[in-house]
């Protein structure tokens, strides 16, 4: 499992600016949400770009399109459960993965031709798109399997796997020490490695 780097420092001078406009979002203050992803836009690019690496050629979606998608989210009333910015960014990198997760089913069922009656003339479906759309799908699937069997492990496979959070600023949003973490990836690799095993 390849871990994604975070997005810049978290600690920076705005993080009390950004836990302010989160709490703006929530309580449903207009134009909230332009200047909460206005203020993060960087860091969001930054997320996606990561996101998409494990998940572009099969998706057809660019980083400027999924960041897009992520504040069209946003704008859902009552779509942010975030109560800092650390909490944003895990939202935002959950709502990352399931756009991407909708976009890989959407580009499966156009492949094979959505609703249409689909012949194949003698040419097959290239195999490497297939195997990366059905690894991602797979990965989709484990790990909510995990999410049912110990939310907190699915949890930090998203802030760190999607999200890229270190296993400090892990433990700070969870409310957990450093060595709990720790445990908790290793006990989430093992799951996640025996569902995907072929």
């Amino acid at each position: 499992m390849d871990i994604g780097r975070a997005p810049r420092d978290r600690y920076s001078p705005a993080m009390g600016e950004i836990t302010q406009l989160v709490g703006a979002v929530r309580a449903g203050n207009p134009g909230a949400v332009d200047r909460l992803v206005a203020a993060t836009y960087e860091d969001l690019c930054q997320l996606a770009r990561a996101r998409l690496a494990r998940g572009a050629p099969v998706t057809l979606l660019d980083t400027t399109a999924l960041v897009h998608e992520c504040y069209l989210r946003l704008l859902k009333v009552g779509s942010l459960q975030a109560t800092d910015r650390k909490h944003f960014f895990g939202y935002a990198g959950r709502a990352m993965r399931s756009i991407v997760i909708d976009a890989v089913r959407q580009r499966s069922a156009d492949r094979r031709g959505g609703a249409v009656l689909h012949v194949t003339m003698g040419r097959e479906e290239p195999q490497a798109e297939s195997r990366a759309i059905e690894q991602l799908l797979a990965m989709d699937i484990a790990l909510s399997r995990l999410a049912t069997i110990d939310p907190r492990l699915a949890q930090v496979v998203e802030l760190r796997y999607f999200v890229g959070l270190s296993n400090d600023e892990i433990a700070t949003a969870l409310e957990v020490d450093e060595r709990t973490v720790r445990r908790d990836w290793d006990k989430a690799r093992a799951i996640l490695y025996a569902e995907l095993k072929p």
